[in-house]
């Protein structure tokens, strides 16, 4: 079920972004709307894919879950504060932007940490 809610929130990212940047593009113009739609593009097709990339077997599935939570808040953090920026002038939170900046690099690191820790497999049942 983790990996479902993934794709949901993959999916969320590219909403997002589709929507950030149809606004950077028609209602704002500003650079920090449009980097923020990039961000949530560029992230949305990982967490999409989270379902098949923990299925597969490639990566640890506990940590692989955890940086791809990390990743997607630190997508969520970085990309909501530069679009609360642009669009309201205004800030989620001081640090907001650098916060989720290095969350998005903890989830890309740990993501890597999963697909080196080795998997255990089952024990074959003895006869």
């Amino acid at each position: 079920m983790p990996e479902r809610f993934l794709l949901f929130l993959g999916a969320l990212c590219g909403l997002a972004g589709v929507m950030a940047s149809a606004a950077a593009a028609h209602v704002s113009g500003d650079d920090n709307l449009k980097t923020a739609a990039q961000f949530l593009l560029f992230h949305a097709p990982l967490l999409a894919a989270a379902p098949a990339i923990v299925r597969s077997g490639a990566v640890h599935r506990h940590i692989a879950l955890l940086a791809l939570m990390l990743v997607f808040i630190g997508v969520a953090l970085f990309s909501g504060q530069l679009a609360m920026r642009a669009l309201k002038d205004a800030s989620l939170f001081a640090m907001a932007a650098p916060t989720g900046g290095t969350v998005l690099m903890l989830g890309w690191a740990l993501l890597g940490v999963a697909a080196l820790v080795p998997i255990r497999k089952p024990a074959a049942p003895s006869a």
